[in-house]
């Protein structure tokens, strides 16, 4: 019995002792663990945040780029001091990094339009075909520009109304930007009777542009017919005006032409 009682207390001092080794081996892992993921946290932070600061400088870079990029690069960092802590208890790092490729792979593959949409978004802001406040036109949709997003841009149509269009469209379609010029040729057409009706109805047409300070000089506007019928002439003046001044300046056009060719007696067919 002296025996048995003598061992089981060697046995438990022996438990006591390794548990005790392993506890002190392992707090000092789990405070290295802890000051690492602290100061990963702190330098993926300083990082992101310089990088979103050095991207922002750059010429022609969106905004939403630079945070994209920034954010790719702290969460990026994240995973690194996540390996690395995992390594200090002796997991297999490798296997890790193998197991986040094939979920990465996987994840890639199940978003693949997700994706898509947010690589053109990408190139979108770094292209900048349209901007925001400009009008554009694809053969799909149309619009102001409100916002652009990583995965689809915002416009208002012309009616007022909300459209939400996803930048995989837009990158894979031509874009008709109508804001991006400074100046736009705008153009007029009239239908006048033959005879003298045409020399009277192009010279009205002159003075109707060079009357109005909105249409450019250079180049001046000009004034040809277009094409001859046996009971009519198709006469078209074109001019270049401002790109903000397009739309009013061609309505206004049009009406004060109808009230010269009704001055002047022109029919117009």
């Amino acid at each position: 019995m002296e025996q048995q009682a003598t061992d089981v207390i060697l046995a438990t001092r022996t438990a006591l002792n390794q548990a005790s080794a392993l506890a002190v081996e392992y707090s000092f892992s789990i405070l290295g663990a802890i000051i690492l993921l602290v100061l990963g946290w702190l330098m993926a932070n300083f990082i992101s945040r310089w990088a979103f600061e050095g991207i922002s400088r750059v010429r022609g870079i969106d905004e939403t780029l630079a945070r994209f990029f920034a954010n790719v690069l702290h969460y990026g960092l994240l995973i690194l001091v996540f390996i690395t802590v995992l390594g200090q208890f002796g997991v297999q790092t490798a296997s890790i990094i193998a197991a986040l490729g094939a979920a990465g792979l996987a994840i890639g593959l199940a978003l693949q339009g997700t994706l898509q949409n947010i690589a053109a978004g990408i190139m979108l802001l770094i292209l900048r075909p349209f901007r925001v406040g400009e009008y554009i036109s694809t053969s799909n949709v149309a619009g102001t520009v409100r916002e652009i997003g990583l995965f689809a841009t915002e416009l208002r149509t012309a009616d007022g109304l909300y459209l939400l269009a996803p930048n995989s469209i837009l990158w894979n379609t031509p874009i008709t930007n109508y804001s991006r010029e400074a100046t736009r040729k705008g153009e007029l057409t009239v239908n006048v009777g033959n005879g003298e009706q045409i020399t009277l109805a192009m010279d009205a047409l002159t003075d109707l542009a060079k009357s109005d300070k909105r249409v450019q000089s250079n180049p001046k506007p000009t004034v040809f017919v277009e094409t001859v019928a046996a009971d009519k002439t198709t006469i078209t003046m074109r001019y270049w005006t401002k790109t903000v001044e397009w739309d009013e300046t061609r309505r206004d056009l049009l009406g004060r032409m109808k009230s010269t060719f009704d001055q002047k007696g022109l029919p117009i067919l």
